[in-house]
């Protein structure tokens, strides 16, 4: 009986694993994340260096400590993960963030929110967006600036190299948030191609949605649910702004939601368990994400995922799944 290993159901054997499918998240990701470093420079390249290796360290320092586990073990049972953890982080900040804020981001969405909940699977809200909410309410990063303009349009100016960006006074989504639609210079095609300011990941719309191609042909996500999140925060914009279509491109093209919408809030530990359940969860998330704008001003695509990752397990009690040939019980006579 020693010899035999025990593992939690479900018992299916198939070709993908978590290690496989985070894997094909991160090669989702390379688009993206090659942009934001060609577009704002060799600050956007440390800040994403930093958050991964931070990441990666928290973890092994708790599973050495903690678990007292070796660096062989560690690197046994390391299943890309934290990697994707770290990666979204970067992604989700500033190019000319301060250092040590994606050190301490990463390091609180991997042994807080993570390690301490059990590890892969156990975290009840997505590590990442923890991590980015943590240090943006402790340090303010993203209303303190630290947004600079993309090198290709600085540099036809005369201004910004690799190495030297150029402070930018705010992203498109905050002016027209606060300002109105003529409040930014930015076009449509700019915020498609990620020609604007904006944290590191976030910019280039037309590179997301290339890693959220990747992922549906690799059978990693379902197409339909970053569609109907992308799609009712359009529409529901456009309600809040007097049925004005012309809110509809600029509400999702700018801003954090095709990043937020394809690669964190499809997260498989923080979504529902069912159809019903993932479109109440989806739906919702449009309709959070459009209200709360409209109302703040500000971007909260991060805020909206969080606050619907606390109301899964809602979602899951009462959408429950029927079981195969399952019939409603007669009512007996009487009652």
């Amino acid at each position: 009986m020693s010899k035999l290993v025990f593992s939690s159901s479900p018992h299916l054997k198939a070709p993908k694993t978590t290690k496989s499918i985070m894997l094909d998240v991160s090669i989702a990701l390379l688009p993206a994340t090659i942009v934001g470093i060609i577009f704002f420079g060799f600050n956007a390249l440390l800040v994403m260096a930093i958050s991964v290796v931070s990441a990666i360290v928290a973890e092994l320092l708790y599973k050495m400590l903690v678990n007292k586990a070796s660096f062989k073990q560690f690197w046994n049972e390391f299943d890309y993960t934290t990697l994707v953890t770290g990666l979204l982080i970067g992604m989700n900040m500033p190019p000319l963030v301060d250092w040590y804020i994606p050190i301490i981001a990463s390091f609180f969405a991997i042994i807080i929110v993570k390690m301490i909940f059990g590890g892969t699977g156990k975290n009840i809200v997505n590590p990442a967006i923890a991590g980015r909410i943590f240090v943006f309410i402790s340090f303010g990063i993203v209303a303190a600036g630290g947004f600079v303009d993309p090198i290709v349009t600085a540099s036809a100016s005369g201004q910004g190299t690799f190495m030297s960006p150029i402070v930018a006074g705010s992203t498109p989504l905050g002016d027209i948030l606060k300002n109105g639609l003529s409040a930014t210079g930015a076009t449509n095609m700019d915020m498609f191609l990620g020609l604007v300011p904006g944290t590191i990941g976030e910019t280039s719309a037309v590179a997301l949605i290339v890693g959220g191609i990747y992922l549906v042909a690799r059978g990693v996500i379902d197409w339909k649910w970053p569609v109907i999140y992308i799609g009712v925060t359009g529409l529901f914009t456009v309600v809040l702004n007097g049925f004005n279509f012309a809110w509809f491109l600029p509400s999702i093209l700018s801003g954090g939601l095709m990043l937020g919408a394809i690669f964190m809030a499809t997260d498989y530990t923080t979504t529902p368990n069912t159809q019903l359940g993932n479109v109440v969860y989806f739906v919702a998330l449009g309709l959070i994400t459009a209200t709360l704008r409209h109302n703040n001003g500000t971007e909260v695509v991060s805020f909206a995922i969080l606050l619907m990752n606390l109301v899964v397990p809602l979602i899951d009690k009462y959408i429950v799944p029927k079981p195969f040939g399952y019939k409603k019980p007669a009512k007996k006579e009487g009652k």
